[in-house]
């Protein structure tokens, strides 16, 4: 399974990419605001930084203008991925990307209607959001178990980013039932290597050698 980060900002994705496992970047319009900074050119710095793809979400909401803004967007670096809404001008926008070989990844899904319809118009990723999904007691990982169970019975090639993940069981569970790619938040990045038997043996190890090394 891929690791993407899901964040803009530069000091962030430099962190988690000095660890060496990670593939990709995931943004959006709410990412991006928070950095204060002018979108493009920070969409640029974040190209620099990684080699995988980096997903950049269009603000339009007609398809004519999506494929518009993509368009631009997509020039920005050969790895930028056009993120789109899981709607039906998006699924319109997506099939005309298709058609240029522009990459796309479709975000706001929280059905698998939605995941097999995108995967028709040719998307390269579909995110589905497992932690939106359970804020409203639904169980989000029954979602990804639902994309993956068709994807693999019509061999669809649309990746599964499990997106709005919340902590290292989210990360673990899409692990489990075999999805593409997580993308996940700097700080829960961090928490994956994080054990507490993993500091108390460590603990135990020092101790015991200094307790050696005094004798």
């Amino acid at each position: 399974m891929k690791l993407f980060i899901d964040s803009a900002n530069i000091e962030e994705i430099k962190k988690a990419n000095t660890l060496g496992v990670l593939d990709g970047v995931t943004t959006n319009p709410s990412l991006l605001s928070k950095e204060k900074q002018e979108p493009v050119a920070q969409l640029k710095k974040i190209c620099k930084e990684v080699d995988g793809p980096v997903s950049a979400e269009v603000i339009a909401l007609g398809s004519d203008e999506i494929v518009g803004e993509a368009k631009k967007l997509s020039k920005l670096s050969s790895n930028i991925v056009i993120k789109i809404p899981s709607t039906v001008e998006g699924l319109k926008a997506t099939k005309k990307l298709s058609s240029l070989n522009i990459k796309t990844n479709l975000t706001l899904c929280f059905s698998a209607s939605q995941a097999l319809l995108v995967a028709k118009v040719g998307a390269t990723y579909v995110s589905p959001f497992v932690g939106r999904l359970d804020d409203i007691s639904f169980e989000g990982m029954d979602l990804i178990r639902d994309i993956k169970l068709i994807y693999e019975r019509y061999e669809i090639k649309t990746q599964i980013i499990v997106a709005s993940i919340r902590h290292p069981l989210h990360f673990l569970d899409a692990a489990r039932i075999g999805a593409d790619v997580a993308t996940v938040p700097f700080a829960v990045i961090e928490k994956l290597m994080q054990h507490p038997l993993t500091d108390i043996g460590i603990k135990r190890f020092l101790e015991d050698w200094n307790n050696l090394k005094g004798k």
